[in-house]
């Protein structure tokens, strides 16, 4: 499958699926020098996108009370940050105010343990307690773990272009593809 930037839109935060994090695991929000932190995480787990010097400046600039209230990071038993997300916002996409599920990720060795689902919640209850009455998302069409993930989180694909259903048409192909079928009527109509 190719790789094809697409959006996700939630209408609406109400009912957030809610997932406890398993026994020993926890969140906490960043503090400073997390930029170090953020950037690990993602050099260890984003396997199509270059993760250069910057790039979290790039993306959230550096006010630390405004970091402090968003962005998460999940810490395995010992303390460790194995995971990442952000709670940002869009003042006007599409001409509304947005949340934002900015930059998701769980390093590699921590995937598979149900910890994405708890993270997904942490976040959209945030974005809930900050004001927030919708969220989007972007992500990958090879992403289809990340996308089941999203379509179970009530996301819904945002088609804007020709070219935006092309990508979720193949999309919802892989998706109805074995095990994974169960969410592929998320995508009626596309």
């Amino acid at each position: 499958m190719e790789l094809v930037s697409v959006n996700m839109v939630r209408s609406d935060l109400k009912d957030v699926p809610q997932h406890a994090l398993p026994a020993g695991y926890s969140v906490r929000t960043y503090q400073p020098g997390d930029e170090a932190v953020w950037t690990r995480i993602f050099r260890d787990a984003d396997r199509y996108n270059e993760i250069q010097a910057g790039l979290f400046e790039d993306q959230f600039g550096s006010d630390p009370d405004l970091l402090r209230r968003r962005q998460i990071y999940l810490c395995d038993p010992s303390g460790q940050e194995v995971g990442t997300t952000t709670a940002w916002f869009d003042d006007d996409y599409g001409g509304l105010p947005y949340g934002r599920i900015h930059w998701v990720a769980i390093v590699p060795a921590c995937q598979g343990r149900g910890l994405a689902k708890p993270l997904m919640t942490a976040a959209c209850n945030l974005m809930v307690l900050l004001g927030h009455e919708r969220a989007y998302l972007v992500t990958q069409t090879v992403r289809l773990p990340a996308i089941i993930l999203y379509l179970k989180f009530g996301f819904r694909p945002h088609v804007r272009s020709e070219a935006d259903a092309a990508a979720w048409r193949g999309v919802k192909e892989e998706i109805g593809k074995g095990p994974r079928s169960e969410v592929a009527g998320c995508l009626e109509g596309i």
